[in-house]
């Protein structure tokens, strides 16, 4: 006669497993075509109930501390480069470079065939910390080298304003480089290992090495090109003022 090799009970009550192997997909959208298809076609008799565990409960857990996790990091990432400036409107520049930055990110998931995961989630938290201090070294750059064209002219216009920029865009070019360089040198071997361990931690390393690709370049042409906006409209503000004696 067929039947369970062993009774299994769980908090008192008869239990049976169904063990269900994920491939080419990721974990959480797989349960959730399978409880919207169970939902749809599966009526459970009185006295009966369905729980999903295993790893999908680990992912669950993760995703709800994650929801007030990443918006902690961001709150955080703003305040710590208001500190710095003291401007709101300086600080925002950089903050709404960010998702560009983690572009790059995105795309090398992409082709790989990564599925969003928890590690995945950490490795874009940690690129958008490192996109924060690309954007927070190039404003200080454009600022530097604009208050120092400032003292010598105070009435510097838009066209010593352009040259401002350009003065300091590319100092930053050889730092910048530099980073980058030392991050990808780190990251790769990760990124290519085959160890014990080697499947999260290329998950986590993916979208650092594609953000590598884009932080970069969006940090010298978006954050420069912002700030320029910035300040020519402060520059046009200050001479429409009337000054008062």
């Amino acid at each position: 006669m067929a039947g369970p090799p062993m009774l299994k009970s769980e908090n008192g009550r008869l239990a049976g497993y169904v063990f269900v192997d994920v491939a080419d997909r990721d974990l959480g959208s797989v349960v959730t075509d399978l409880q919207a298809a169970m939902a749809e076609q599966l009526k459970l008799p009185p006295g009966y109930s369905l729980e999903w565990s295993g790893q999908y409960e680990y992912l669950a857990r993760a995703t709800e501390r994650l929801k007030w996790v990443v918006p902690a990091a961001l709150a955080i990432i703003f305040l710590l480069i208001y500190l710095v400036f003291r401007d709101a409107a300086e600080a925002s520049i950089i903050m709404l470079s960010l998702p560009l930055a983690l572009v790059g990110g995105l795309w090398l998931i992409w082709i790989l065939g990564h599925a969003i995961s928890v590690a995945t989630l950490i490795g874009f938290i940690a690129l958008a910390g490192v996109a924060a201090e690309f954007g927070v070294i190039m404003l200080l750059y454009l600022r530097q080298a604009w208050h120092e064209r400032l003292k010598r002219n105070p009435s510097a216009d838009a066209d010593d304003l352009d040259d401002a920029i350009r003065e300091g865009a590319v100092l930053r070019v050889r730092p910048k480089a530099m980073t980058v360089a030392v991050i990808l040198a780190g990251l790769f071997p990760l990124f290519i290992g085959d160890g014990p361990g080697s499947e999260v931690m290329q998950r986590i390393a993916a979208p650092m090495l594609g953000g590598m690709v884009t932080a970069p370049l969006l940090s010298m042409l978006i954050i420069p090109a912002a700030y320029r906006l910035l300040c020519r409209r402060r520059i046009a503000r200050s001479r429409s003022t009337p000054v008062t004696t």
